[in-house]
């Protein structure tokens, strides 16, 4: 009987109290707002930075991009040490490489240095973002998952409308934008105090502990050739999507990746388990986590910059524009949070939150340079609900597969599909604005009879051109961001279909899982574990 079975486990002694959780999640989530913040600062003052840094719409993008690959290459890298290691060491490196990081782009003279410094910050975020998922795992049943994941939700949201609305101010003071890289510094110091007083993890000793630096490395520089090739196809200057460099890089990357594939399938400890991702849930979550993506990352990259070139809005102002966004993903992560805590159900949530984001995605398709700003933020706030269901309850759905011993490689496969869906989505997005812009603009000169010496629409320095010139780009990055948001449509489509794929299976109240229901598992000889550790999900 299920009674029966509550009546076993009704709590897994392994688990800690709330408040115990709650003190440990302190650090971890102090740790991830400063990261988060740092980001989303950034997202605001960018098209101030690039202009000054005499930067072109590529470099734009790849200022983003560069972040977002690191991140995607890193995390698994992580992850995996989060299952060998020590998690609480882990994440504090973590978040001294994105220090650094931030450090180095706060000095930048020139492009090239910021996009060093982009990679650095990318590596420390791939570190938080896979550490702190994997430590909530380690110490929460999935069941009581729900509202802890929320309460991560929320430190997100506030984050992301804090951050562009504070870049805003520190670009429009005497201060300048290089303080929105400097400011994390003194967050940063604090967040590692409260891990140090907060976070108290037992140390598990292994033995014969290996890294696949082979497949890491393999990894790496395929989704890296492949990353290249997006961030330049179809631009003037560099070459088309159908052309010799490009099956060049695609091969290339293709290849690489296949190595990767039969390296890890013969590795002592794969990077990326194929067991794990080559199951069910977890290859249905994949899926959808690379369309959610494409859209979040790929699309929503942009609305500061269409707020500030197309709307001619200033970067403060650009940030208070955002926060419908926020506000529908604070709603969406944390009330769905707190109820799958209160009854145990997921999958209605996930899908209602690709709905949303195939909807909303969809009506900012209709986007120009002219739209009421009251529409675009109904169109953005349901975007973040449908991020805000999605993005953590996917992780959650994994979770509740896995053993707590693969917890840090499943929920950092996650993130890194997720990452890498992102980075293909702000490159390939990237180079349509780009190219559309270019397109329109040139239509507009030559309706006034203006013959440039060169595109305007690859000039983010908009302040610089004559009224009339300047008038014309403004429209035409106004009008070309609404093709933008309905390929992140399409890709929406996709996260629906393969969330309501996923199997609905009970969320578990044990943190561990039955090894004979783990992927990963191996027949081992008997280690003393309690029989009942299996932690069938009561129902």
């Amino acid at each position: 009987m299920s009674s029966s079975v509550q009546a076993v486990t009704p709590r897994d002694p392994a688990a800690m109290t709330h408040r115990e959780v709650l003190e440990a999640l302190t650090g971890l989530l102090a740790a991830l707002f400063t990261a988060l913040l740092s980001t989303t600062i950034v997202a605001t003052a960018l098209p101030t930075i690039i202009g000054d840094l005499e930067g072109s719409q590529t470099a734009y993008a790849w200022v983003i991009t560069t972040a977002l690959l690191a991140n995607a290459a890193s995390t698994p890298i992580w992850g995996k040490f989060a299952d060998l290691f020590n998690k609480k060491l882990l994440v504090q490196s973590a978040i001294v490489v994105f220090v650094a990081g931030s450090v180095i782009a706060g000095f930048a003279h020139n492009v090239p240095v910021l996009l060093v410094a982009r990679v650095v910050q990318g590596v420390g975020m791939g570190g938080l973002t896979a550490l702190t998922v994997a430590i909530i795992g380690s110490i929460v049943a999935p069941r009581e998952r729900g509202r802890y994941s929320g309460y991560m939700g929320a430190v997100m949201a506030v984050s992301m409308s804090g951050g562009p609305i504070l870049g805003g101010v520190i670009v429009d003071s005497p201060l300048g934008w290089r303080w929105t890289f400097f400011i994390c510094v003194p967050l940063a110091v604090i967040a590692l105090v409260l891990l140090q007083r907060t976070l108290r993890l037992p140390t598990e000793r292994k033995q014969g502990v290996s890294i696949d630096w082979l497949g890491a490395t393999l990894l790496t520089a395929g989704v890296s050739v492949l990353l290249i090739w997006v961030s330049f196809a179809g631009k003037a200057g560099y070459y088309g999507w159908f052309s010799r460099e490009t099956a060049l890089y695609v091969g290339a990357g293709v290849l690489l990746l296949l190595a990767t594939l039969w390296v890890e399938s013969r590795a002592k400890s794969p990077i990326i388990p194929l067991p794990i991702i080559t199951e069910r849930t977890t290859g249905l979550a994949i899926i959808a986590s690379i369309a959610v993506g494409v859209g979040m990352f790929g699309a929503t990259t942009f609305l500061g910059q269409y707020f500030q070139t197309a709307r001619g809005y200033s970067p403060t102002m650009a940030g208070i524009l955002t926060i419908p966004m926020v506000a529908g993903m604070l709603i969406g992560s944390v009330g769905s949070g707190q109820l799958i805590t209160r009854f145990g159900k997921w999958k209605a949530f996930v899908v209602t939150g690709g709905a949303l984001l195939v909807v909303g995605f969809a009506l900012l398709s209709s986007l120009d340079h002219a739209t009421n700003l009251w529409l675009v933020g109904v169109f953005i706030a349901i975007v973040g609900l449908g991020v805000g269901m999605m993005m953590q309850n996917l992780v959650l759905a994994v979770q509740n597969t896995v053993s707590v011993h693969n917890i840090g490689s499943a929920s950092s496969s996650i993130a890194f599909f997720r990452t890498f869906g992102g980075a293909i989505g702000v490159s390939v997005l990237g180079s349509i604005l780009a190219t559309r812009v270019s397109d329109l603009s040139a239509a507009g000169f030559a309706e006034i009879g203006v013959q440039p010496s060169s595109s305007g629409g690859s000039n983010l320095n908009i302040g610089a051109l004559p009224g009339p010139i300047a008038t014309i780009v403004r429209a035409a990055y106004g009008d070309a961001t609404g093709r933008i948001f309905l390929i992140a449509a399409v890709a929406a489509v996709v996260a629906l279909v393969a969330t309501s794929l996923l199997p609905n299976r009970p969320l578990r109240r044990t943190i561990d899982i039955d090894p004979a229901l783990d992927p990963m598992s191996v027949p081992e000889p008997a280690t003393g574990a309690p029989p009942v550790a299996a932690g069938q999900p009561g129902r």
